[in-house]
């Protein structure tokens, strides 16, 4: 019970810090150094940010095993891809194809990338406990 609810709260951090995240990237960022490198440093930034979530809450997790930090990170992972989905949807009112596109790094965008990465940020962070 434990882990659950502290994975949750983690999600909800990782959540607000995604949101602060986007706001810097669009507001600043984008300005300072264009949209294409924006891009790019918004992933870096966002997995420093969940780095730093993950590294406060990796205690209370619970979890010690390395496969069961990789399903942490893997759950984490799912959580923010449904949470961008959900929020691309119904509070931003964006197509099925632009959210799509916000996933394709093809097209610029690098959000799977940072969810890749980060469903081994629970490991990294988690393996000395």
């Amino acid at each position: 019970m434990q882990t659950l609810y502290f994975g949750l709260l983690t999600c909800l951090c990782l959540a607000c810090a995604e949101v602060l995240n986007g706001i810097v990237r669009l507001r600043y960022l984008v300005r300072w150094c264009g949209k294409p490198r924006a891009q790019v440093l918004s992933v870096a930034t966002g997995l420093l940010l969940a780095t730093v979530v993950c590294a406060y809450f990796a205690p209370y997790w619970g979890v010690h095993s390395a496969g069961g930090l990789v399903a942490l990170g893997l759950a984490l992972s799912g959580f923010m891809a449904s949470f961008d989905v959900a929020v691309g949807r119904w509070l931003m009112r964006r197509t099925w194809p632009q959210i799509a596109t916000d996933f394709d790094p093809r097209s610029g965008n690098y959000l799977s990338v940072g969810l890749a990465l980060l469903c081994g940020v629970p490991w990294l962070v988690g393996r000395g406990g």
